[in-house]
């Protein structure tokens, strides 16, 4: 009896990781490397990693596209993109001041697009694939989180509408994770930050989910990746 051979994974190539220097993203950069690809950060601080890196800010749009240039020097021009660069305000609207809102918007929105916008030529190029990195709380809402949630519910429309627009060009995955064990949450107030007993998932173990869609093969890809514990609350 003769099998079909199974199709072949894609080879991880070259991963450009927005906010590679902490959590999720350093994470990302962690499995990537292990698992023989090439990681290159994006982010305000150099990784402790180690991973070749640029500085920049990603709600500036120039500084990003500058730091893309950069990278394409040093590594070559990516052929996958991980948009992990986050940030938050917590508190109600009108104790969060202006200055700190729009922040949140600039780099979780705006910087997702700017970084997609400025990979672009280079991942069509590749027939390669963005991961944007949106969250629970940009599908169901929560009091005292309003820059935040404005942010991801922006990220979740911004990335269905670019898997319309580059359909057979460049392959489109929604990563939704909720909380990780990350330093995300150090700096809140006790009110804002999970208790001792919450469940987070280890950002490794979604890492490695983000490594299944940019492995995907030309012409497949996995749209929307849903990522929490068991006992998740904010999910469905």
């Amino acid at each position: 009896m003769t099998t079909t051979p199974l199709p072949e994974q894609r080879e991880l190539g070259t991963v450009y990781v927005t906010g590679g220097s902490s959590g999720l993203g350093a994470a990302v950069v962690e499995v990537v490397t292990a698992l023989g690809g090439t990681a290159a950060v994006i982010d305000r601080a150099a990784p402790p990693s180690g991973a070749p890196h640029a500085l920049a800010d990603v709600s500036d749009a120039a500084a990003v596209q500058r730091a893309v240039d950069a990278l394409v020097e040093q590594v070559g021009p990516p052929t996958a993109l991980l948009t992990a660069a986050g940030t938050d305000a917590v508190g109600r609207l009108e104790d969060v001041a202006v200055e700190a809102w729009e922040k949140v918007v600039g780099v979780n929105l705006l910087g997702t697009a700017a970084a997609v916008r400025a990979c672009l030529p280079h991942l069509r190029a590749a027939r390669g694939t963005v991961v944007t990195v949106a969250s629970s709380l940009g599908l169901r809402a929560a009091s005292d989180a309003t820059a935040y949630c404005a942010s991801k519910f922006g990220v979740v429309g911004f990335t269905r509408a670019l898997q319309l627009e580059l359909a057979g060009e460049v392959g489109v995955t929604l990563l939704v994770p909720a909380g990780m064990r990350t330093a995300f949450f150090d700096g809140r107030t006790e009110q804002y930050r999970p208790g001792p007993d919450a469940a987070l998932m280890d950002p490794r173990q979604v890492a490695l989910s983000v490594v299944h869609a940019l492995r995907q093969p030309v012409g497949t890809e996995v749209r929307e990746l849903v990522m929490t514990v068991s006992t998740e609350p904010s999910w469905p």
